[in-house]
């Protein structure tokens, strides 16, 4: 029986660059090692991701660095001729340079605060990056007071943030000698060189205002540091590509005038700031937003320039592929219904990318060939395919699922719940679901209305009316896997999910009985205080729901989606599991959760993990990674009578 611990045979690829010649792919491979070989604690394990660089012409793909600590962010010099990665071999991320002719790795930076991934200048002398320099933040070392003023404070991810935000620099590669070019009072979130080298564009807030309010602008930075803003936008964009004739750019984003519950597209910019959508016949997301568990490292998915051609990833119902944008369309490039390219780059010469589905570990390929084969590393582990099924909401809405079991009979049903509200499941590789369907359970899972790759209207569908039609179109859909299955046991089942996920849970099994458990993972069940805790309160609720606490006049629309209003309704014993250090769904929320099912008499466990974030089921720390899915099995297995 397929164990938690199956996952130290994973090798996770990451991070595909192709070369400016199109006949090379430098990846990452990261696999699960014991921090230390040389003092290995038989009592007390300590599994760690260590990660590596590779390249491959098309054939086996050979490393290229020691991969002792970690090495990432590998990025080709102009002429193919040297790798630029990012080492953590000296204690902090460094930039180091290798050649590929052969030759030993030489550290570029020495910063205290260590550098970013770093971007090449077109005629390869030079290097950008991000830093803090050596300006170090000792405060929690020494006990400090910490000392709040700024609105955004602490993200998940990287804690409470410093006082400065991370600088650019801009390194010369035969000195070595760097220099600060800019200091931003708010993050760059994206940057790239200009095609003369003269400079850069980049993507921040204006100010800290802005900021908060998710409100990014396109900015042209001189390499004397001299700022202009090129767009008046006011709105969210996330990733900047220039045209090699430097003339203009396109940029991922929504406009000022949509909310958070609007897909992201593709906008075309002049140097004025001038724009217009690229992709305006197209009903789908720029990017995949498809959910996989297997992904550790950087997952690029940035559009670029094909030639004249522009191509970017899509997610397109439970699957995302590459496409090209022609005329406001669409059209195929890397694309197959039940399969999910989870990043990709691309230039005139080729292609590479990671593709994988829910039967295919995620593999590196390059010009459509597959150049890894991470699969047989796992050895005996069972992978199965799971089965579609669909239900019809009453107002003849159509919701897309699928079931991925074992095969045996009189098996009790999981529901499981997306997070986000807006990503999606569908056939992207899930070590977890792999893991209870071998253990015996009928893994249900699906995409209600607010999920992405249906169309707008079914993604904005529930704005401003959490638990309402996506708690209907979840129930008729696991009354369709019932009905479809009849090998299912309608008598053991369970309901469970994270985030948006773990808020459904929790409003679940204050509505219904029919569960016999549940559990919800770093979730939501009051969305009062959710609005003053979380690190994108100041906008999220205002975007999702129309709602914000700061109005007496909305706290009641607020408290009549949260489920701790209908809390003494549960009777579904819940285990609770958050992480101490999340603060996208702070730990308060479970705090809540969890006494007030005591209070109530709920049979409840809260499991909670120090050091982890948001993201402990897909990136976590290894053996915090295996804990969690412990306890899942042994509260599954001691409700629905599965295990041993």
């Amino acid at each position: 029986m397929l164990q938690p611990d199956s996952l130290l045979k994973f090798v996770f690829p990451s991070d595909p660059q192709l070369s400016p010649d199109g006949g090379r792919v430098a990846f990452v491979l990261s696999r699960i090692e014991e921090e230390d070989l040389d003092k290995i604690d038989k009592d007390f394990a300590k599994p760690r991701y260590k990660s590596a660089v590779y390249v491959s012409d098309g054939g086996e793909p050979r490393q290229v660095t020691s991969g002792e600590k970690g090495d990432r962010a590998p990025r080709w010099s102009p002429d193919g001729e040297t790798l630029l990665f990012v080492s953590s071999r000296s204690g902090k991320p460094q930039l180091h340079l290798l050649p590929l002719a052969g030759g030993e790795a030489r550290q570029l930076t020495r910063l205290k605060t260590g550098a970013s991934e770093g971007q090449w200048s077109p005629d390869g002398t030079q290097v950008a990056f991000l830093s803090r320099g050596d300006d170090e933040d000792k405060s929690n070392e020494r006990g400090e007071a910490k000392v709040v003023e700024r609105l955004v404070y602490k993200f998940n991810g990287a804690g409470f943030l410093p006082v400065k935000s991370a600088a650019l620099y801009v390194l010369n590669v035969s000195s070595g000698e760097s220099r600060l070019v800019f200091q931003p009072e708010t993050s760059i979130s994206d940057f790239a060189w200009k095609p003369d080298g003269s400079g850069f564009l980049a993507i921040m807030a204006k100010d800290e205002t802005a900021f908060a309010s998710w409100e990014n602008e396109v900015f042209d930075i001189d390499l004397q540091g001299q700022v202009k803003q090129v767009t008046d936008w006011r709105s969210g964009l996330f990733s900047l590509t220039i045209h090699p004739s430097g003339a203009k750019f396109v940029a991922t984003g929504r406009p000022s005038d949509k909310t958070n519950v609007e897909e992201g597209h593709i906008f075309e910019f002049d140097l004025q700031g001038n724009w217009k959508r690229l992709d305006e016949k197209v009903d789908f997301p720029a990017g995949n937003i498809v959910a996989g568990d297997c992904h550790v490292g950087s997952f690029p998915g940035k559009p670029s320039y094909v030639g004249e051609d522009l191509v970017s990833l899509y997610t397109v119902g439970g699957s995302a592929g590459l496409f090209a944008l022609q005329d406001g369309e669409k059209v195929e490039r890397v694309y197959a219904e039940g399969r999910v390219v989870s990043a990709f780059t691309a230039n005139a010469n080729g292609t590479a990318y990671i593709q994988e589905s829910p039967s295919e570990y995620p593999e590196v390929f390059l010009g459509g060939r597959k150049i890894t084969n991470l699969a047989a590393k796992l050895g005996d582990f069972p992978i199965r395919q799971p089965v579609r099924v669909t239900a019809t909401h009453s107002d003849g809405t159509e919701v897309e699922g699928w079931v991925l079991r074992n095969g045996e009979e009189n098996q009790p049903a999981i529901l499981t719940v997306h997070g986000g509200p807006h990503t999606a499941y569908g056939h992207g590789f899930m070590h977890e679901f792999q893991l209870f369907a071998d253990r015996g359970y009928a893994v249900c899972y699906a995409n209600p209305r607010g999920s992405v790759g249906y169309g707008q209207a079914f993604t904005s569908a529930i704005f401003g009316r959490w638990g309402t039609i996506d708690y209907e179109d979840l129930m008729a859909f696991f009354d369709a896997c019932l009905s479809a299955i009849p090998d299912l046991d309608a008598s053991r089942t369970a309901v469970m999910g994270g985030s948006y996920g773990g808020f459904m849970t929790n409003w679940v099994i204050g509505h219904t009985d029919r569960f016999t458990c549940a559990v919800t993972d770093r979730s939501i069940c009051n969305l009062v205080s959710f609005n003053g805790t979380s690190d994108i309160a100041p906008r999220f609720w205002r975007d999702e729901l129309g709602l914000e606490y700061i109005r007496s006049t909305d706290i009641e629309g607020l408290w009549n989606m949260s489920p701790l209003k209908y809390v003494e309704h549960v009777k579904t014993p819940c285990l609770i599991v958050h992480s101490e250090e999340d603060h996208r769904c702070p730990v308060e929320q479970a705090e809540q959760w969890f006494t007030a099912l005591k209070l109530r008499g709920v049979e409840t466990l809260f499991v909670r993990f120090p050091g982890e974030n948001h993201e402990l089921s897909r990136s976590g720390r290894p053996d915090r990674r295996m804990v969690r899915l412990e306890h899942y099995l042994r509260w599954l297995d001691s409700h629905l009578g599965v295990g041993g």
